[in-house]
């Protein structure tokens, strides 16, 4: 952003002050950094809870039927659960911490979006008509952080160019981090989570060669039924970092997003700025 910036700026006259650290812009009531997470973390919680006892629900034998002998245990999610193993617990974990920061990001990332064009309309307009406290206050009215970068260069009209554009450059990395704010933790789990499916693997197979190594005749359904148990953990940790990597590479879409839509309307107003100085 630094480059586009400092092109506008140039020829445009400096004031004094320009080294002024600029503040983030205060956000209204409705935009209010609130527990997103937290909540996220719970419905999914909730989610996979309800998941498993619909599936437990699904096994449970009818009152009054009696099982068929030689058939199948059933096929759902505790009963896979349970044969996963101990490492199961570890990819559940990161299965609802990677649902959790989806579910928050695509709801923070949506209220982020705002229409750029009619924004900088109106703070162009107010400029011309009632001056920078005009358009800081259309800043301030509007929640995303293209608004929040525009009101903190705002802020530092009367410190001269450097100023507004360091101004912008703050509220930019500030509003950049924010937008990023989980996708750490996302990626964690991409990592994490097929490693500890290979791991379970590898524990699986050993615990399935010390049955066959203790039974008196080592027969194929022994040693299917311990390759098959070893394998759970695999496709889960597979399962949980494929969806995860998707959401993660559109996050980082959106977020690229916003940073091109942030350097235009940066651009935009310090042009805007420059156009209108020589006429104070």
């Amino acid at each position: 952003m630094n480059h586009h910036l400092r092109r506008s700026v140039e020829g445009w006259p400096a004031e004094t002050n320009v080294d002024v650290i600029s503040k983030e812009r205060p956000r209204l009531k409705d935009e209010q950094r609130s527990p997103a997470l937290p909540v996220c973390l719970l419905v999914a919680l909730v989610s996979i809870w309800l998941a498993a006892a619909c599936a437990g629900a699904q096994q449970a034998t009818p009152s009054g039927a009696q099982a068929q002998p030689g058939a199948p245990s059933g096929g759902g999610i505790i009963d896979v659960f349970d044969r996963g193993g101990l490492y199961m617990w570890p990819l559940l974990a990161c299965a609802v911490a990677g649902l959790a920061v989806i579910a928050e990001r695509l709801y923070t990332l949506q209220r982020a979006r705002i229409n750029t064009r009619k924004l900088m309309s109106a703070i162009v307009t107010e400029l011309r008509e009632r001056g920078v406290e005009g358009a800081k206050e259309i800043c301030l009215n509007t929640r995303g952080p293209i608004a929040a970068i525009l009101h903190a260069g705002l802020s530092k009209v009367d410190h001269g160019p450097a100023a507004v554009e360091k101004a912008i450059e703050n509220s930019g990395a500030v509003e950049l981090a924010f937008l990023s704010r989980g996708l750490p933790i996302l990626a964690s789990v991409i990592s994490i989570g097929p490693l500890l499916g290979f791991l379970g693997t590898v524990s699986g197979m050993i615990n399935a060669f010390q049955h066959i190594a203790a039974a008196d005749h080592a027969s194929a359904r022994i040693v299917a039924r311990g390759i098959s148990e070893a394998l759970i953990t695999t496709m889960a940790g597979l399962t949980i970092a494929v969806p995860a990597q998707i959401a993660y590479n559109y996050f980082l879409a959106r977020i690229d997003g916003f940073v091109v839509e942030m350097e235009e309307t940066s651009v935009e107003l310090l042009d805007t700025l420059a156009e209108m100085r020589p006429r104070r």
